[in-house]
């Protein structure tokens, strides 16, 4: 796989930190920003994700996962399975007082499709 730059999401408002991450092994294969344990956060989100889809699919929903959204006092996380691959998710940190959370989730699935894996 080609070096994946992350490098666009610093146009989110609010953009605080984000990481492309295996859903599988929980390692982080791009990561752009500071200020936050990536390596901790991805740990814990991949978690997260299969716990999701693990109760999803116990109660039988027929449906994907387009985000989890977690809000904080002062962030957001969202983290966003690709829809190109669902053993990745993108994992973003934004400041809540500088931050659209419409706008963000927008901006971030337009991200998704410019993903170049090639």
């Amino acid at each position: 796989m080609a070096k994946i730059s992350l490098e666009t999401l610093n146009n989110i408002d609010g953009f605080v930190v984000g990481a492309l991450v295996d859903s599988e092994s929980g390692l982080i294969l791009a990561e752009q920003g500071s200020g936050l344990n990536l390596e901790l956060a991805a740990a814990g989100n991949t978690e997260v994700i299969r716990a999701k889809r693990k109760t999803a699919a116990t109660l039988g929903l027929q449906d994907q996962i387009e985000d989890i959204l977690i809000t904080l006092g002062k962030q957001y996380h969202l983290i966003r399975p690709l829809e190109s691959n669902d053993a990745l998710f993108l994992y973003v940190v934004l400041d809540r007082q500088r931050s659209n959370l419409a706008m963000a989730r927008h901006e971030l699935k337009h991200f998704e499709k410019a993903l170049d894996f090639s």
